[in-house]
């Protein structure tokens, strides 16, 4: 492992941000890790080590505090290699009964956030002639389940967003992978992460089951959070890393469920779709 890597990672307080952090430092490498709070931040890492070691309290909506965060890990550590967009929360509910606002806030964590980060940095690793940037999304922007659009959409930004980023930077030495996890031991599902609207509405049921049987799982995901910290690693060691990546055996099996029936539906219509063009 090349432990002169510097490593930046959003959303570093709890869950998966907050393993793969510690990991890092396990392991010998520099990492500047953002969080609302430092102190907590600092707190829940557990490892004061300034030398390696970089709390940052960032405001992911606030692009001027990104762009400062990025050059305080500059100053620290003379370079940044490695970017982990992983801040993001989850949201639960029918379309009819999520407030505008909180549509507008979960897009601003969980895409604008992402987006304005990678602007922050690309500058930063064209000059370098390197870097690679892991995406979190989910399982969840790939292939959606009842109850869950909105989180769904904000995912699939990341996804697309990544794709198209992927093949604009290759040229300068960066490389980009979406990681779309199915269930991990995170604290997902639990308040500090999830926005749960529960649905007062007549109907519904198959979005109040899909709620019930998600929750009921919270603590019991099959998905290990150490090793997904690892893959992170094996990752960013590895010159080809992919541009998407599915994380958990419950992903590949939905992820390819998709892709089985997609290929179906894409040939049934291919005279409509072909149709569609001037004879």
């Amino acid at each position: 492992m090349n432990t002169s890597k510097v490593w930046y990672v959003t959303g570093a307080s709890q869950g998966l941000g907050l393993t793969l952090v510690k990991k890092l430092l396990e392991n010998g490498y520099q990492v500047a890790a953002t969080s609302r709070d430092a102190y907590t931040l600092s707190q829940a890492v557990g490892l004061i080590d300034k030398e390696r070691f970089l709390p940052l309290a960032v405001d992911l909506n606030n692009m001027d505090c990104i762009d400062e965060s990025i050059q305080q890990t500059l100053a620290a550590f003379g370079r940044i290699d490695v970017v982990v967009n992983n801040a993001g929360y989850g949201m639960a509910g029918t379309i009819e009964e999520i407030a505008e606002q909180d549509i507008r806030n979960i897009f601003n964590v969980n895409v604008l956030a992402t987006i304005d980060v990678v602007k922050s940095v690309l500058p930063v690793m064209r000059s370098q002639k390197s870097g690679y940037i892991i995406n979190i999304g989910s399982v969840a922007g790939f292939v959606g389940a009842p109850g869950w659009s909105v989180y769904s959409a904000t995912k699939a930004a990341v996804a697309a967003f990544s794709e198209v980023i992927a093949l604009d930077v290759k040229e300068f030495g960066i490389r980009v992978t979406v990681v779309e996890p199915s269930g991990f031991r995170t604290g997902f599902l639990t308040k500090d992460s999830l926005a749960l609207i529960s649905s007062k509405i007549e109907g519904y049921e198959a979005v109040k089951d899909t709620q019930d049987r998600y929750l009921s799982a919270n603590g019991q995901q099959p998905g290990d959070p150490d090793r997904a910290a690892e893959i992170f690693i094996e990752l960013a060691e590895n010159p080809e890393p992919p541009m998407q990546l599915f994380l958990g055996a419950d992903a590949y099996k939905r992820a390819s469920g998709k892709l089985a029936a997609m290929s179906a539906e894409l040939e049934q219509w291919k005279s409509i779709t072909i149709g569609a063009d001037f004879k």
